[in-house]
Formats: structure tokens, sequence, C-alpha cells
């Protein structure tokens, strides 16, 4: 898609030129050189060549704060993904994190270089090959063997979600065929692997007989809910994210929790707040707890701010001021725990912490109510 095609679809030029979407963006409060608007600006103007060659193209989070507060409802983080897919035609790409190890791992699943999930989900609990409900487990496993180092076990989660479904009566399907959702990519401006990995994962997941997909990861959750249907069609299943899907559990009494007795504050994802708006179920969730509190961050909500980077791209210096500041943020409210409700921002937010003097503890949701099943 080029320039002219993504102004036209997502009508850019309605762009009133209030500098809300720059006033908003948290890239623009610690990289001055990065603005929003002005690079709406420039594709209204004609400025292609410029606007594509620019690195700070890849600065953006794609958070949607810019989109939330827009009042002409400019879709700014899609309007950048098309721009970016534009730019890697042009052989333009971000830094990326890790040495690209991660890009190249969800790249080769395309290929069929896959982790054998099943291994450690059969010593979590029961799961099926086939069934109503699907597990998409999604790309925490890879992470895991990079970041342990931090101290965050990412293989965790997936295995607390098999044992508080078990718990609740729920054998779900875990397979080794699963690929990555593709998110990264289609935000690194490769549609095209993206399309690979969404393909083989549709195939495997209607050939299970699902009915249900159930989702821990936020962005594996927006991306089967949002972008599968706008490049494959109709589904033919439910996408449902394991909050929504635990906070049922817990209405109906299929599932209890206990040993609370601790303050918490809660960070919202960028992809499950405002781009999935699903911000009730994470803090239903944490007031079932017994003994528990929850005191927010004085941003959250539709006003939460990302945890710092996104797509394993461009990480800098800049994101590491957005992550302290967040993480004084959440530690002014007097909480013990920062929960978190996404891998990457439990994985972002202690990188952060490390370099910090703080008693601050950052854990996952999803462990946290592993941990307190009654």
């Amino acid at each position: 898609m080029n320039i002219d095609e993504a102004v036209k679809l997502h009508r850019t030029y309605y762009c009133l030129d209030c500098g809300v979407c720059t006033g908003s963006c948290p890239v623009s409060r610690v990289l001055p050189s990065f603005s929003p608007r002005l690079i709406v600006e420039k594709a209204l103007l004609e400025l292609g060549d410029e606007l594509l060659q620019d690195k700070d193209l890849w600065s953006c989070l794609t958070c949607g704060r810019c989109f939330e507060r827009c009042p002409t409802s400019i879709n700014f983080p899609e309007f950048m993904r098309n721009l970016r897919e534009e730019a890697t035609k042009r052989g333009v790409a971000p830094a990326l994190s890790h040495h690209g190890l991660l890009q190249t791992v969800m790249e080769l699943q395309t290929q069929g270089v896959r982790q054998k999930k099943t291994d450690w989900a059969r010593e979590a609990g029961k799961i099926a090959e086939t069934g109503d409900v699907f597990f998409f487990v999604g790309c925490m496993p890879y992470f895991n063997v990079i970041f342990r180092d931090l101290g965050v076990d990412s293989l965790s989660i997936g295995r607390n979600v098999i044992k508080i479904l078990n718990a609740a009566g729920i054998t779900p399907v875990v397979s080794d065929r699963e690929s990555c959702c593709g998110h990264d990519m289609l935000w690194n401006g490769k549609p095209e692997v993206f399309k690979k990995l969404g393909a083989q994962n549709l195939d495997l997941i209607r050939e299970s007989g699902a009915k249900k997909v159930v989702f821990s990861c936020p962005e594996g959750y927006y991306t089967f809910k949002h972008h599968y249907p706008q490049y494959f069609g109709e589904l033919g299943f439910e996408v449902v994210h394991f909050y929504d899907y635990l906070e049922r559990m817990l209405a109906d009494g299929s599932l209890k929790l206990q040993n609370g007795g601790s303050a918490y504050t809660y960070h919202d994802p960028c992809r499950l707040g405002r781009m999935a708006k699903i911000y009730d179920s994470p803090r239903s969730i944490l007031k079932h707890i017994h003994g528990s509190e929850l005191r927010e961050m004085e941003r959250n909500r539709e006003n939460a701010v990302c945890c710092g980077t996104t797509g394993w791209a461009n990480c800098s210096s800049c994101s590491k001021q957005i992550q302290a500041e967040r993480l004084k943020e959440a530690a002014a409210t007097g909480a013990e725990t920062l929960i978190t409700a996404c891998p990457k921002c439990q994985i972002h937010l202690n990188c952060a912490l490390a370099t910090m003097d703080t008693k601050l503890e950052i854990k996952d949701l999803t462990t946290l109510v592993a941990e307190s099943i009654a």
C-alpha cells in the first residue's frame, strides 16, 4: 500500500493540525524529533521519500494514545503500519532488538521450525489433541530462552494457564504445530510473513475442531480478533482473551481464589487495553483474590502509558526513559507489586527495574492467580 492509498484509507486528510496526537505521545515526550502530527503532515504534503527514509518511522510504539484522543478519529497506529510496509519495500528497516533473533525465529516458523510445546504442557497438566477449547500459547516459550537471565520465566505463564483451566474442569488443546500469530511481522512491515504464519495457524485450529480459542497474550488476541478477519475473512471459531474467560469462571463459581493480603497496582497493556478495550476483567480478577487491594496508577485504562517498546525493534534510551517513568508511577501508589498482563510488558519493565533502586516486585496476573487457587 503506497502513501496515497494509506492517506485515503485512514482519512488522514481530516487532520485538524491540532497537535493532540503529539501532545499525547509518550515517545514525543522523550524524543522531541518524533511527532505523529508532522508524520501526517509530510504524508499530506507528498514528501514520501523523506518520510519513508526517516528512522523515526520505527520509533512509534503504535500504542494508540494518539488515536484514543484524536478529535477526528484518525487511526494513526494503522496508518504507521501501512507506512512501514511501504518503507520495507524500499529496503528501510528498524534497528532490531537482540540482533534480530526473535524475528529470525518467527520467519523460520513459516518453514515448519517450531518448539515442542506439548512436552512442557503435559508437565503442567492435562491437554488434548482435539476438543472445543484451543489454548493458543504464542511466543512465550521462545522468550524464555532469551530473557530468563532477567528473572522472567515467561514459560510459566503458559503452564499456569493450563493449570487454571484444568482447575476449572477444562482440558485445552495444545499443539506443537502452532506458529507465531504474526503480530510482530505485521507491525515490522512484513505482511507476507504474517499471512504465511496466519494460514498455518488457521489450518491447525480448524483441524482441531475447536469452537473457542483462548489467548493469554494480548498481542495474539488482538491480532486474531482484528487482523485475522481483515486478511483471512470469517474465522469459524470464537476468539477469547483468557482474562475474560477467567472472570466468567470466577463469577459462576467454577474457580475460587484465596491467599491475597497484598497491595497491587495494575499496568494496562496497549493491545489489551486501548486496542482491545479490555480494562475490567483483569481488575475484577484481582478483586476476587481475598485480602488484596488494588491501587490504581495516576495514568490507567485508556490513559495508561506503554511499556516502552514494541515488535522487538528500536529499543533505545528513549524506551528506558518511558519504562523508568512508568515504574516510578507504579511505586508512587505504595503498592508492593506491579501486576502485568502481557509477557512483553513483564520483560520490558523488568529490564528497566534491574537498573533502579526500588523494592517494587513485578508479577504476571496469570502467575498470581495460579498461586491463589483455592
